[in-house]
């Protein structure tokens, strides 16, 4: 995380001065530098913050960054949400869609209306229930 306190912060669009020219003589493209703080690189992000409608990383972020890809391990991005609460919320949006589409057959209610047949079961009065 970004100290603001002992850090040297630098314009995300200064980055590319910043870094050593590339074996053909031409600077880190300007792109690549937005893609290191949005996807990142291997699982790991170039850390920034936002003031003023500026983005900003840091000296020392940028030291960071570039020593956790040159380890062997680098740290993994965020965890992903949990499999079983996505699978529950999946059935549960299957489930319902399945009743607004085919109440009769999902076993809900539904809006339709049955109609009595002969076959319904009557009262000792001869009203239908």
């Amino acid at each position: 995380m970004i100290d603001l306190a002992c850090e040297q912060l630098v314009p995300v669009r200064d980055i590319p001065s910043h870094l050593p020219r590339r074996p053909s003589g031409k600077r880190v493209h300007i792109s690549a530098c937005y893609r290191w703080l949005s996807r990142g690189v291997r699982g790991v992000k170039l850390e920034a913050i936002r003031i003023g409608g500026t983005t900003y990383t840091s000296v020392e972020a940028l030291q960071r960054f570039a020593e956790l890809l040159s380890s062997s391990t680098p740290r993994p991005l965020a965890e992903p949400a949990p499999s079983q609460s996505r699978e529950k919320a999946i059935d549960r949006a299957t489930r319902e869609l399945k009743e607004k589409l085919h109440p009769a057959r999902a076993g809900g209610n539904g809006s339709r209306r049955q109609r009595s047949t002969s076959s319904d079961v009557t009262d000792p009065q001869g009203e239908i229930s």
